[in-house]
């Protein structure tokens, strides 16, 4: 991959995790996770279109679409998870 495929593959997740705590709002911890779950979901993504050679909208190397589905499924695996750890501690 290119510098260029690289930054890319850095800029989506970052937006998509600050636009989701944009969305939801929440504490800077909250931001953090988002960002988190973003990053780890858009690899994953990526790495999964890469396996199964899934192309459609590709940037490059970059498999915008799986990448995007990976960090969309992660960061609402996420919020799911702190709601449900946030309900338990009362």
């Amino acid at each position: 991959m290119t510098t260029a495929s690289y930054l890319l593959a850095f800029i989506l997740p970052t937006l998509y995790g600050a636009g989701f705590h944009l969305w939801l709002g929440g504490s800077a911890r909250r931001l953090l996770l988002y960002l988190l779950a973003s990053w780890v979901g858009f690899a994953t993504g990526q790495v999964v279109g890469g396996v199964i050679g899934f192309t459609i909208l590709s940037a490059g190397p970059v498999h915008l679409v799986s990448a995007t589905l990976g960090s969309g499924l992660a960061l609402f695996t996420a919020r799911w998870l702190a709601q449900r750890e946030a309900e338990s501690r009362g």
